[in-house]
């Protein structure tokens, strides 16, 4: 077990806990730190601008010297893509398998990080390892992408399991299973808290089994007269596994669109986590040439996204690729509420055009367990405790209600917001203080100088436009030189609102006049006072509140 027989044992989630993304989970025992993941978060549709989402790890940078390892579950951005952030501000060992590794490091690489291999520990899963005090085991998991985990940190009070992202898969793509076996033994030695995956809470039922989108690309492919082209995620291997085995059947190339497309697949070559037909890739250069019947072609975006590359042929603006006729576009991805408006337009602007678009259920399975699975889990887990994360809180809600249909009281399940604390004493759990915990937006090279504020003032120039108001006053004079000059973006129509804009002269003449009469001076309360009177006004005529912005000169 552990060193000591009184560890302190205390978790909290830096995201990933009501939200989709930024999967981020720190255990401490006693004085060492280990963080489990750390990922990312695609913007929500009001994050005007925003590149990406991170968790706020200030407390972690503060604590630096407290924290042991970082552990990885698996490849994907929402576990590994805040590592370019994190490992910028902190130089700790990372602890992941042999391809999650290898994602990590060309990760690093795009995002011009520099990095030393010695950083990099590669876990292998049958075999456990003691970091700082604390021994960790691992037990493999099937999930959409490859070579995943999950990791039990062994305690002096019971052993507390991360399962990572996983389904129960009894014919998986590569024939690795969710190790039941390991995971049963680890309940049995006593499993104090179980973190789980809840995305799929909701959905009950058992998760189907990858092996039916293989039958369905085959059905697709049989039928297929024209090019058939796979949108799917950069990181989904064993459906790319699937559809390249099904190319191979019915005797289609393959060409590749997409640099971090091409980048992953040839990892999971080199690493021998996919395996290609011989022959059956080709270039772009003869793919032109090549008869469409014969080809097939796999699709990803810049961030390795399905959705990109859907968008862009949708409207006209993808680079490779233009709409031929008879053309079969498989989109293999969720629909998801922060995409699903996006994509079914695109779907439905590509159908208007003559293609064929096959999408949903049909080419599309999720690696995440539905209730059963969890119920599963928690079965061979056995724990004392269950702290839901990796989803929304509806789905931590939903997960709360499959264990105590289970049996566990509602007072041993912790819903937490990022940042609660969960601190365990002889067995027992409580939730006491919060760390600092939230988000970070990324947007170009700037990291969490974009807040609230920011996108507040980015959403109102996008609902009402702006408008700009120039006026030059004399220094000594005190009167009004020249203008005020009204310019107007995204507002409203100059041509048709002469009138409204000749009336919003004179009322910020009005409004200097009076000012300056009354011997202010200062530009701040000038300025005030005109966006004051012009928002109302504006919001009288037009019921729009357009972003003011008042530029006064001296002369």
């Amino acid at each position: 077990m552990a060193n000591s027989k009184h560890d302190s044992v205390r978790i909290y989630a830096m995201g990933g806990v009501g939200e989709i993304g930024n999967n981020s989970t720190v255990i401490e025992v006693n004085h060492d730190i280990y963080v489990i993941d750390a990922g990312l978060m695609h913007p929500h549709e009001d994050m005007l601008g925003v590149d990406t989402v991170i968790p706020d790890v200030s407390y972690l940078t503060e604590n630096r010297e407290r924290i042991r390892a970082i552990l990885l579950t698996h490849g994907h951005q929402a576990n590994i893509g805040g590592l370019p952030f994190l490992l910028k501000e902190l130089k700790v060992p990372v602890y992941g398998t042999r391809l999650t590794i290898a994602l990590v490091k060309e990760s690093l690489k795009d995002a011009g990080v520099g990095y030393q291999n010695d950083w990099f520990i590669v876990i292998d899963p049958d075999k456990d390892v003691k970091i700082g005090q604390t021994r960790l085991s691992f037990f493999r998991t099937y999930h959409s992408v490859p070579d995943a985990i999950g990791i039990a940190v062994h305690t002096s009070q019971g052993t507390i399991v991360h399962t990572g992202d996983f389904k129960f898969d009894y014919t998986p793509v590569n024939g690795i299973r969710t190790d039941i076996s390991k995971i049963s033994r680890i309940g049995d030695e006593g499993v104090l808290c179980l973190l789980s995956d809840s995305k799929h809470a909701e959905i009950p039922g058992k998760a189907p089994s990858d092996a039916v989108t293989g039958d369905r690309f085959n059905h697709i492919l049989y039928s297929a007269s024209g090019r058939v082209i796979l949108a799917i995620h950069a990181t989904n291997i064993f459906r790319i596994q699937q559809f390249l085995n099904t190319c191979a059947l019915h005797r289609r190339k393959v060409s590749i669109d997409g640099r971090v497309l091409e980048k992953i697949v040839s990892i999971a070559v080199k690493e021998g986590f996919l395996r290609v037909p011989n022959n059956l890739f080709l270039s772009w250069e003869k793919a032109s040439k090549w008869p469409k019947d014969r080809l097939a072609i796999l699709t990803s975006g810049s961030d390795g996204d399905p959705l990109t590359p859907l968008t862009s042929m949708a409207n006209h603006l993808h680079k490779r690729l233009r709409l031929q006729e008879d053309d079969l576009i498989i989109y293999a991805a969720s629909l998801t509420p922060s995409n699903e408006k996006t994509v079914t337009h695109a779907i439905d602007q590509l159908m208007s055009e003559g293609a064929q678009v096959i999408y949903g259920d049909q080419v599309h399975v999720s690696g995440h367990g539905s209730a059963d699975d969890l119920k599963l889990m928690l079965q061979l887990t056995r724990p004392r405790y269950l702290i839901p994360i990796d989803g929304e809180f509806k789905m931590m809600r939903a997960h709360q209600a499959i264990a105590e249909s289970m049996g566990l009281s509602a007072h041993r399940v912790f819903l937490l917001d990022k940042g609660d604390v969960v601190e365990f004493t002889k067995g027992k759990a409580r939730q006491v203080d919060s760390v600092p915990a939230g988000r970070l937006l990324v947007d170009g090279l700037g990291v969490g100088d974009v807040g609230n504020i920011v996108l507040r003032d980015r959403r109102l120039l996008s609902q009402d436009g702006t408008v700009i108001v120039v006026v030059t006053l004399g220094r000594r004079s005190k009167r009004i030189l020249s203008g005020p000059e009204i310019i107007t973006r995204g507002f409203v129509y100059v041509r048709e609102s002469e009138a409204l804009l000749e009336t919003a002269n004179h009322i910020v003449s009005e409004v200097l006049s009076k000012a300056l009469t009354q011997h202010v001076s200062e530009w701040s309360s000038l300025k005030s006072g005109i966006r004051d009177a012009l928002s109302r006004y504006f919001f009288d005529k037009t019921k729009r509140r357009p972003m003011i912005l008042p530029i006064i000169m001296e002369c």
